[in-house]
């Protein structure tokens, strides 16, 4: 039962591929590891799949990379090149009962003296007492477990099954790998594709590195009566606009907002706009992006520019004025204002070091000069005694020492000498030297 539980993955006759009846991924299924493209790292010699056929012994492993890369065909020719019986399950449809037997089957196959390469599609799927449910047959050896995810596994999985298997990392298929895919499906076929050699460029473009999107593409361009070669735009019409590959509560999600923040920092604005931009082409909440600004401006421009905070909360009215599309033009502006705003993160870090300072003398009281004093017992205890109003000292600065006895003057915030900042920096080195003079610090 569990071999037929993944059956997009079954193999598919010969006789069946010959006569046309698969798809063309599947008719094109690489029959052996080095006919898999894209993935010579992992699939050459040196790489580690590589050494452990040369080896023919497999340990577990993580499969981790984006869809269409060749996650699931690298795992059937492993069990082929190795002599392994190969199970599949597919975490999307499968339970408890499914692993249980497909435990259950290696077991049996195990005393027959055969050994089960365990395909898990999905595996982060699986929820955490899943995926212990693992452990006692890998630890075992009844099964070898490949486990295929597009999801991070540092997040996604155990901790203790990610330290018994070993991941690897499958690349994006770069374009050389794309073109590779569509040559092939040509030679399959008998003829070349319907469109001209520029289309064909766009077409290995919009396939954003996914091999298996790509092929389902140029199999209807195959399927179609396209009498003349279809140009770039003719062929956008025809296959319609591919919707970028982003999951708001997956690793696209972090990897492009990294990127933003990142780019910010770097005072990149054209690289800013990039992921900006492919954020909200995807779909992502306009808000999200304004609260991730708001915070940046604080973190990372502060007071080097002051009006930074101001430009986002400002875009953040804009935009819940106006809606989109019309609003995400005040989004742009904040994120541009921001990636050419003088840098500075000496907010951040003071607040940080003011933190754990209060934290460790969170008991200390203020010196009783500078507390007020409402009733006569707290006046007699000496609140407010000797207290000097800067407004009544020359400069209007008294110079007098604000910290809690025994504790000593702190330095948590360090104005850097950018933008707005360095004149900050003047006024605290002045009043700084003024204490020095007047006895008070």
């Amino acid at each position: 039962m569990a071999d037929n539980l993944f059956g997009d993955d079954a193999p598919v006759g010969r006789e069946d591929a010959a006569n046309g009846l698969a798809p063309l991924a599947e008719r094109l299924r690489p029959r052996t590891l080095a006919d898999v493209v894209g993935q010579e790292h992992l699939t050459g010699p040196e790489g580690a799949i590589g050494r452990m056929v040369a080896a023919g012994q497999l340990s577990s492993i993580i499969l981790w990379g984006p869809p269409g890369t060749g996650k699931t065909t690298i795992a059937r020719l492993l069990a082929e090149a190795v002599g392994m019986r190969f199970s599949a399950l597919s975490a999307v449809f499968s339970g408890v009962a499914d692993l249980r037997t497909a435990f259950a089957d290696a077991e049996k196959m195990a005393a027959a003296g055969k050994r089960t390469l365990l395909f898990v599609d999905e595996i982060h799927r699986f929820n955490r007492a899943q995926q212990d449910g693992f452990l006692p047959y890998v630890e075992r050896g009844t099964v070898v477990l490949v486990g295929a995810t597009t999801e991070n596994p540092s997040f996604a999985l155990n901790a203790a099954l990610l330290s018994r298997a070993q991941v690897l990392v499958l690349n994006r298929l770069g374009e050389d790998a794309l073109a590779l895919l569509v040559a092939r499906a040509e030679a399959d076929v008998g003829r070349g594709l319907p469109v001209t050699d520029e289309a064909k460029v766009a077409l290995v473009a919009s396939a954003d590195g996914d091999g298996r999107f790509l092929l389902n593409q140029v199999e209807t361009l195959f399927a179609a009566a396209i009498r003349n070669p279809l140009g770039s735009s003719e062929l956008a019409q025809f296959l319609h606009r591919r919707m970028p590959v982003y999951d708001k509560d997956r690793d696209g999600h972090y990897n492009l907002i990294s990127a933003l923040h990142k780019a910010l920092r770097g005072s990149d604005p054209q690289a800013s706009l990039y992921y900006l931009a492919r954020m909200l082409v995807a779909g992502e909440e306009p808000l999200y992006v304004l609260r991730r600004l708001v915070r940046f401006a604080s973190e990372d421009v502060g007071l080097a520019d002051p009006q930074a905070l101001v430009q986002c909360l400002a875009a953040k009215d804009a935009y819940q004025f106006l809606g989109s599309p019309e609003g995400e033009l005040a989004i742009v502006q904040a994120c541009l204002y921001l990636a050419t705003a003088p840098k500075s993160n000496a907010a951040y870090a003071a607040q940080k070091a003011a933190f754990a300072s209060a934290r460790d003398t969170g008991s200390l009281a203020p010196p009783a000069n500078i507390l007020n004093a409402p009733t006569k017992l707290m006046k007699d205890l000496g609140y407010g005694a000797g207290y000097a109003y800067d407004h009544d000292a020359p400069d209007g600065f008294s110079g007098a020492d604000y910290w809690p006895e025994g504790m000593g003057a702190q330095t948590y915030y360090q104005p850097t000498d950018r933008g707005f900042e360095k004149r900050i920096a003047e006024r605290i080195a002045w009043w700084d030297e003024q204490r020095r003079m007047r006895g008070g610090g």
